[in-house]
Formats: structure tokens, C-alpha cells, sequence
């Protein structure tokens, strides 16, 4: 067994692709069981689009964040049913990437699997139609520290007295040391663009996302959610969650609850919260699902913790041989 202080990571939108999933579900009932449920939930057949479908399909918000949740799910529940993982065991916390957050509420026993499924086909749905198509954009900024990119948002944003028609402009997530993206109105965040560019960013672009998120643009979707989340039961967490919104450890199942609908409009903090697991004496850390973008602002931010993404065959021999020692 595992005697160091272990992170379970988990992706957020963006992370998506075609067939991700498609060999734990070949190779284990377990993870087959995860995406029939997730099929039935929401009475069709997304896991056929998630093996085999169309890129564009996938990456609609309205099935990315169901999809990834089923993925990391699937993860989590082969690690326990066929490596005989046993995480109560181990001196384990927990965070997600934006909704990530609900994978780790859901690995944590806090949200059962069928509520989050229901609930991020609620928030995607929200999302999207929170904006109507071609008014917000999001751009990713790097080589700028957090506070030049704050000052570049405050320029570019309505907030800026050089134009006080400009828009929404603000910091929605600080992902890793030299990167982060903003979000808000096109017009805004293009002038954003420009200005980061001006100020020296290595790069500055605008992203292939549907909507502005994390913004306040998403407003709407916050009090959809807020409702949504209202009705569902949340159980005080089995394993420490930080949360996007804080960065900062918590269990209770009621803040978790609040702390989802702030998030919807609120800056993702990750790079925050991997310099408090650092603090809190995490050693080493896995990303539990598709794609490696968690890693990556892992490495860059917080080099002394080792990650892993964990989504092959090989990759979940390796964590269970580790975590089972």
C-alpha cells in the first residue's frame, strides 16, 4: 500500500475525443456497466457517439461533459472492481477541473453517478444557451503571469476606461503557472488578444469552445443550476475535495453543493489548488480520464508531484500495482 499523500485529478472540457473509453469498455464489465448507465440516463446513445461518432458531436457541450464524466468514472470504478484497488486505504484528496469537480464529487460518494450524469446534461444545455453563438469567446494566454493577465482582462473588459462599451472580460481559469484563459464578450476578449500580445505573451488565441464559460455571461446557467442542484442529494465527501471555487480543502456535502453553482460564473483557481495539495504534502497524482492537459499544469506548476494520466490498459496496470503496494 501506498504510505505518500496521492491526488486523484479529473479533466475537464477539452479533454474529449473519439473512442476514449472504447478499451476499458472492451475489456472490462465494469466499465461496459458505466456507459450503459450512462445511456440510459439519458435515454440515448451517447456512448456510441463517445466510441465511434463524430468529433463535432462530441465536443458540443451538452455531451462532452456527460461523456467525460462517464470516462473518468469508468476509470475509477475498474481501479476498484478489477485491480482490487482499495482507495479508503489510502491518504487520498481529490480535485477536478472545472467539470471535473462533479467526476470528483462523484468518486468521492458525495453525488451518486445517475445525479451527476443528469446534472451536467442540465449544465451543458445551460451553458450553450446562455449566449447566443458568436457573442462570446474564450482565449488562452500564455507566457503572462496571473497578474498581467488580470490587467490585460481589466483593459480589454467594459470596466476599462479607454472604452466603456467594450464588454465582458475577465480571468476564467488560471490553469498553471504562464497559462491562462480569459473569457467574456468576443469583442472584448479579441481586444485581449491584442493587448496580451502587445504585453508580451508568447501566445494569445481564441478557443474552439461553444460559450464564454466561467464568466459572468453565464449567469443564467447559474441560477439553472442553483435550481438543479437544489433537489439532488449531496453527502458529506468520503475523501477531501478542493473545490475550483476556493482551492482550499472541504468535505462538507452543503458547501460542495453552493460552492457548484458559484463555479459556473466564478474563475477556475487549478493553478491555486495544485500549490495547495503541494502544500498539504501531495507527492504524487493521477488524472483519472481522457487526455493529459492536467498533467501538463502539474508539471509546469507544481514540478515536485509526479503525474500520471490514467486511461490505458498500461497506465491503469502501473497505478494499481503502485497504490496496491
Amino acid at each position: 500500500m501506498s504510505d505518500s499523500r496521492i491526488a486523484l485529478l479529473f479533466p475537464g472540457q477539452g479533454s474529449q475525443y473519439v473512442g476514449m473509453g472504447e478499451e476499458l469498455a472492451s475489456n472490462f464489465t465494469s466499465a461496459r456497466e458505466v456507459f450503459a448507465e450512462l445511456d440510459d440516463v439519458l435515454s440515448e446513445r451517447l456512448s456510441e457517439e463517445i466510441f465511434s461518432g463524430d468529433e463535432s458531436t462530441l465536443r458540443l457541450t451538452r455531451n462532452a461533459q456527460p461523456a467525460l464524466l462517464a470516462v473518468s468514472v469508468a476509470v475509477m470504478r475498474v481501479l476498484r472492481e478489477d485491480f482490487s484497488v482499495n482507495f479508503s486505504t489510502l491518504d487520498l484528496v481529490m480535485a477536478g477541473h472545472s467539470l471535473g469537480e462533479y467526476c470528483a464529487l462523484t468518486c468521492a460518494d458525495v453525488l451518486s453517478y445517475r445525479d451527476s450524469v443528469r446534472l451536467l446534461r442540465c449544465r451543458g444545455d445551460a451553458m450553450q444557451e446562455a449566449v447566443a453563438d458568436g457573442e462570446g469567446l474564450m482565449a488562452a494566454i500564455l507566457g503572462l503571469e496571473i497578474a498581467a493577465v488580470e490587467a490585460v482582462a481589466e483593459a480589454a473588459g467594459s470596466n476599462s476606461s479607454n472604452d466603456s462599451g467594450a464588454g465582458v472580460c475577465v480571468v476564467a481559469n488560471d490553469n498553471a503557472k504562464g497559462q491562462v484563459v480569459v473569457s467574456g464578450d468576443k469583442v472584448a476578449v479579441e481586444r485581449a488578444i491584442d493587448l496580451a500580445k502587445e504585453r508580451g505573451a508568447k501566445r494569445a488565441i481564441g478557443l474552439e469552445v461553444s460559450a464564454p464559460f466561467h464568466s459572468p455571461l453565464m449567469f443564467s446557467a447559474e441560477s439553472i443550476m442553483r435550481d438543479a442542484l437544489s433537489v439532488v442529494s449531496f453527502a458529506d465527501a468520503r475523501f477531501t475535495i478542493y473545490p475550483n471555487v476556493t482551492a482550499s480543502a472541504e468535505r462538507s456535502g452543503a458547501r460542495l453543493r453552493d460552492l457548484l453553482v458559484e463555479q459556473i460564473c466564478a474563475r477556475v483557481r487549478w493553478r491555486e489548488t495544485l500549490l495547495a495539495l503541494e502544500g498539504a504534502g501531495v507527492v504524487s497524482a493521477y488524472e483519472l480520464g481522457a487526455g493529459r492537459a492536467l498533467s501538463g499544469m502539474v508539471k509546469r506548476t507544481t514540478p515536485s508531484i509526479t503525474c500520471e494520466a490514467v486511461l490505458s490498459l498500461d497506465s491503469l496496470e502501473r497505478m494499481a500495482k503502485e497504490l496496491n503496494r
